[in-house]
């Protein structure tokens, strides 16, 4: 009876020291990880340089609802400069690519944008952002230009976000003093609404992924007929097992001719590093969920084992 017990007690003291974090009822987002799912940024960036740093804020927000959106900057209200997005500057680029249930008449999308050292890459991180994912918004805004800053989309309140390209355009002109080829914002919204619109069908990772190849070759399919490129589209799109709808070809078969106005080089160059970005991330979250399985294994087992002592003392 004393093994019995010692046992027990032995038992009593792992399952104790177990991280609260896997008790029962507890789901993989307690694990924090740059995610489709992640919704709150918890800390501050550690050094914030007011002229490399803009807040752009909803037009619409109410003061309240302000603070929330600087709570999920991780920022207290004028460490950075502040700027204003509107409906009407958000309809300037969303129009005819948008419909009109996802613009909305109000601007609620807020975005706080921070420049980089040169190589460091996109950092993108959400907040209460239901139809745009972090590895979108990177690939869009590479189209667009923009490398090397860290990004947060955040709103007080669930929204789609696609009107948050916007503000970042806007921050990112304001910081560098530069203007953003018209020509390349425009295809970023249309990147990020016709990715959006796959995203719904075969998950986010795949529909950037497949878009992003298809940039790459630009130099390629620029000189390729609309069914060489359908047949392009259909290949890639079996290297991830995914099936595509006519209108969905349709539709990258329009992203690629409006991409054909960018330079491939330059573009090329963003989309790869992106891509490698994306790789790491994927790569992450299969670690992470491959631990929690393994942990959560572990708990049944010393539940079960906890079960067969009460069976044999008779709890």
């Amino acid at each position: 009876m004393k093994k019995l017990i010692t046992a027990v007690l032995a038992a009593l003291l792992i399952l104790s020291a177990m991280p609260t974090a896997f008790a029962e009822g507890d789901s993989v987002a307690t694990v924090v990880l740059p995610a489709e799912q992640e919704t709150a940024v918890q800390q501050a960036p550690a050094q914030v340089t007011v002229n490399q740093s803009r807040a752009v804020i909803g037009a619409d927000l109410t003061p309240d609802q302000v603070t929330l959106v600087y709570q999920a900057f991780g920022l207290s209200r004028g460490s950075a400069i502040e700027l204003t997005v509107t409906n009407a500057e958000e309809r300037q680029y969303l129009q005819g690519y948008v419909s009109e249930s996802l613009i909305g008449t109000r601007s609620i999308s807020s975005v706080y944008v921070e420049l980089l050292p040169a190589g460091s890459n996109m950092d993108v991180r959400t907040s209460n952002i239901t139809w745009c994912t972090p590895e979108m918004y990177m690939s869009a805004l590479a189209t667009a230009g923009i490398t090397d800053a860290k990004v947060i989309v955040a709103s007080p309140f669930a929204v789609s976000g696609t009107a948050a390209l916007t503000g970042v355009y806007k921050a990112y002109e304001d910081m560098t003093g530069k203007k953003l080829d018209d020509l390349a914002k425009a295809v970023s919204t249309q990147e990020l609404t016709i990715t959006g619109g796959l995203a719904q069908e075969i998950g986010s990772m795949d529909s950037t992924s497949i878009v992003n190849d298809l940039k790459l070759m630009l130099d390629e399919t620029q000189k390729m007929t609309d069914e060489e490129i359908r047949q392009e589209i259909i290949a890639i799109a079996k290297q991830y097992n995914v099936s595509l709808t006519d209108n969905q070809i349709r539709q990258l078969i329009s992203l690629c001719r409006s991409l054909e106005g960018l330079d491939p080089d330059s573009l090329k160059k963003r989309v790869e590093d992106v891509q490698s970005t994306l790789n790491k991330v994927s790569e992450a979250k299969t670690q992470v969920v491959g631990f929690i399985q393994t942990v959560s294994k572990v708990v049944s087992s010393v539940r079960e084992f906890f079960d067969h002592i009460k069976d044999i003392i008779g709890l």
